[in-house]
């Protein structure tokens, strides 16, 4: 897809494509509407500018999207419309240990029953060693720092996905 195809979508096709980089309704609804994007830099601009004025509930309704790292049937099964874009996402799971694997499970399960949400990293060229290590020592935040923590990594990863998107 090119910037100028996206511009040119219908808005339910629009909210369909930026659907796939992001899941919140209201980041979608403000991407849509900022068309038509004069070059890449504004359409990340808008991208960065929407996410900043969502709220808590939007963002936990974005990492909703998202499956646990590590957790290969979560990953195969949620959100299919992300699979093309958000392929390798998480590729450093793929050669971890099992012990590191085990240890990635038990984490996240101890995160998610804390926070009520599963933890979110910009998994991106890290190892499962790395996204570990990260899990543990964001493990002990208060779920306030966390959903900041977890905004954060998502705005990175919705540009990554809309770069792969229009490359």
């Amino acid at each position: 897809m090119t910037l100028n195809e996206l511009n040119a979508l219908s808005a339910d096709e629009a909210f369909s494509w930026f659907e796939q980089c992001c899941a919140a309704k209201a980041w979608i609804y403000q991407m849509v509407e900022a068309r038509p994007y004069s070059d890449l830099d504004a359409l990340v601009n808008q991208a960065k500018d929407a996410w900043a004025k969502c709220s808590d509930v939007d963002y936990l309704e974005a990492f909703t999207a998202h499956p646990m790292i590590g957790d290969v049937d979560s990953l195969r099964k949620k959100f299919a419309n992300t699979k093309t874009i958000a392929a390798g996402e998480q590729s450093g799971t793929a050669s971890a240990p099992e012990a590191v694997l085990h240890q990635l499970k038990e984490a996240n399960h101890a995160y998610l029953d804390k926070h009520g949400f599963i933890f979110i990293i910009c998994a991106t060229g890290l190892s499962a060693q790395t996204m570990l290590e990260a899990l543990q020592a964001r493990l002990t935040n208060t779920t306030q720092q966390e959903i900041s923590n977890a905004a954060a990594e998502q705005i990175k990863i919705t540009l990554l996905r809309i770069n792969k998107a229009l490359g």
